[in-house]
């Protein structure tokens, strides 16, 4: 049962169920408890513990979904926040924030490879080719993403894959409609960081980037044309 003393019924509920899912308790996809295990196990009313809810929900760390149940969402609000921003930012300036995350993640990455960072990288670059091959957008774009994400895990700097994970949907949006697009720079870059080669695999990057950005402004233009 929570000791409350100043701090009112609600905010001690949500410092500890902020506090469980920060210690790994809860994870993302678990399923909160039901309503009366909560109440009975904090020592609090329906009441406190819905509006906690409430406050947990519109901070990004809980999903309510109707007739199932509350679920864990993320971690760290600080993250929600940042993919929220970076969500409604201009696609144009996703791609130069990438343009210096994926420099800084390749190099590294061809300098701290591991045999097992290769396998996760060629894994998701065999998912990216047969969604390409397929006309499978959704296969192509979640291949492309977890390559990358693969490549800043290789980086093996914590802070580079939160990052990472942070932005990743606002990364998977970047993406755009470069379905097949872009097959031997990918390869290649997997070839250079497989050599530790990170002035080859750095200028990859950079060139995957630039074709992104070009994308960008000829979708832009286009949508300007329209009537």
């Amino acid at each position: 049962m929570l000791k409350v003393n100043r701090v009112s019924a609600v905010d001690a509920v949500i410092e500890e169920i902020r506090g469980r899912i920060r210690d790994g308790e809860w994870a993302p996809g678990d399923r909160l408890p039901s309503e009366s295990e909560l109440t009975q196990s904090f020592g609090i009313s329906r009441a406190s513990l819905r509006e906690a809810t409430r406050a947990l929900v519109h901070a990004g760390l809980l999903v309510v979904r109707q007739g199932d149940g509350t679920y864990v969402d993320a971690v760290d609000e600080a993250a929600v926040a940042l993919n929220r921003k970076v969500t409604n930012s201009k696609r144009a300036e996703v791609i130069e924030v990438r343009r210096g995350l994926d420099a800084l993640a390749v190099s590294l990455a061809a300098a701290r490879r591991t045999g097992e960072d290769l396998a996760a990288m060629r894994r998701a670059l065999d998912d990216r080719n047969a969604g390409a091959a397929r006309g499978d957008l959704a296969a192509f774009v979640d291949g492309d993403t977890r390559f990358h994400m693969s490549v800043a895990s290789a980086a093996h700097n914590e802070l580079l894959s939160d990052l990472y994970e942070s932005l990743n949907t606002a990364f998977r949006k970047s993406i755009g409609h470069a379905m097949g697009q872009g097959t031997e720079d990918h390869e290649a870059l997997y070839r250079a960081i497989q050599d530790r080669d990170t002035a080859t695999a750095t200028e990859l990057s950079l060139a995957i980037i630039a074709r992104m950005e070009d994308m960008a402004e000829a979708e832009a233009a286009e949508a300007s044309d329209l009537p």
